[in-house]
């Protein structure tokens, strides 16, 4: 009941989509790997500090101007289409660090996660390589712990949600690419209601050819098995237990997208201030309406103190135990005997 009196107040307010950026088709173009040009918008990342460590960040500009990677880009880029979307790459395909957008720093930039004050990774466990898909977040999406969701019973984790993307590239951190949904997997993470919506980028050579997850077993076989697979293991060898997803398995391509909208509509009562935000920093600089949370796009750099040019300082080494396989037995467990502490 109050999941559909957020979604009633919000599209009340907004009436209809027509207060949201209007783009008439898709036009992508890119001239760097930190800068894209989609819908007559340029999008550029200003990076500081040392990958691999807590101090590091990436902000992202519109136009010239500091942006949130989570507020200020938009979920579809033809809102004609809810198939496609906007995606945000935070951790290329192969790469361990968990790197994710900053909920609460104002207009949110990318930064490392932290666990027990260091910066966070994930292990290898075979056969699989860190992250074995590019990982990221949908764009003024935002998966509410106000109340427990519908589908899964359990309340929202707090982030904008999440999505594996199984396209052929690796990506890059802070890449904003368009996607078509496939499906999803509602994981049960902890209690919380944690989506990852499968998804594939445009331009890979079969997106024409896949709209659903049994399209994607037809072209990549094994792809969706392995990668569901995936979600239940990868804590395990830092000593969670197997995770959970809510129905056993995919929710195919239309569900996907419709619980897509519903959170887009859960972000939209978050930025207008309907609900309680929960320590998030909602400030935004594209929507004046929101009065609340908008900030001058002028403003925005003096205001919050965010660097408008690049310091890129070396990386700091990944630590040794993430630089090493780990192995999970039929019971899924972690076997101890491979690993040099063992």
């Amino acid at each position: 009941m109050l999941a559909k009196q957020l979604t009633i107040g919000a599209a009340l307010l907004l009436v209809g989509s027509s207060a949201l950026p209007q783009p008439e088709r898709r036009q992508t173009t890119y001239s760097d790997s930190n800068t894209t040009t989609f819908n007559g918008t340029t999008y550029s990342l200003v990076e500081v500090g040392a990958r691999n460590t807590l101090d590091w960040r990436m902000w992202l500009e519109r136009n010239g101007n500091p942006a949130s990677f989570w507020h200020d880009v938009p979920i579809y880029p033809n809102e004609s289409n809810s198939s496609v979307i906007n995606f945000v790459v935070e951790i290329p395909r192969w790469t361990a660090g968990k790197i994710e957008i900053n909920r609460e720093e104002p207009l949110n930039p990318i930064f490392h996660d932290e666990r027990d004050g260091a910066p966070r990774f994930v292990q290898d466990i075979w056969p699989h390589k860190a992250y074995p898909f590019i990982y990221g977040s949908i764009p003024r999406t935002w998966e509410s712990p106000n109340f427990d969701h519908d589908f899964t019973g359990f309340p929202g984790d707090n982030d904008p949600m999440d999505a594996f993307d199984v396209s052929q590239d690796v990506g890059y951190t802070g890449q904003i690419k368009q996607v078509k949904i496939l499906g999803g997997l509602a994981v049960n993470d902890g209690g919380e209601t944690d989506w990852k919506m499968l998804v594939i980028g445009l331009d890979d050579p079969i997106a024409p050819m896949v709209d659903s997850v049994g399209d994607l077993e037809e072209y990549r076989p094994g792809v969706i098995a392995a990668y569901r697979e995936w979600f239940h293991i990868y804590k395990i060898a830092r000593g969670d237990e197997y995770i959970p997803i809510v129905g056993g398995s995919y929710v195919n391509a239309s569900f996907a997208a419709a619980t897509v909208n519903d959170s887009h509509r859960f972000w939209q009562a978050l930025v207008a201030g309907f609900v309680d935000s929960n320590e998030i920093s909602y400030n935004q600089t594209t929507l004046p309406q929101y009065n609340g949370s908008y900030v001058r796009p002028s403003e925005a750099a003096e205001r919050f103190g965010i660097p408008v040019e690049s310091n890129v300082l070396p990386a700091a080494p990944k630590p040794e135990e993430y630089q090493q396989w780990y192995y999970i037995n039929a019971n899924y467990e972690l076997i101890e005997a491979n690993t040099p502490s063992a």
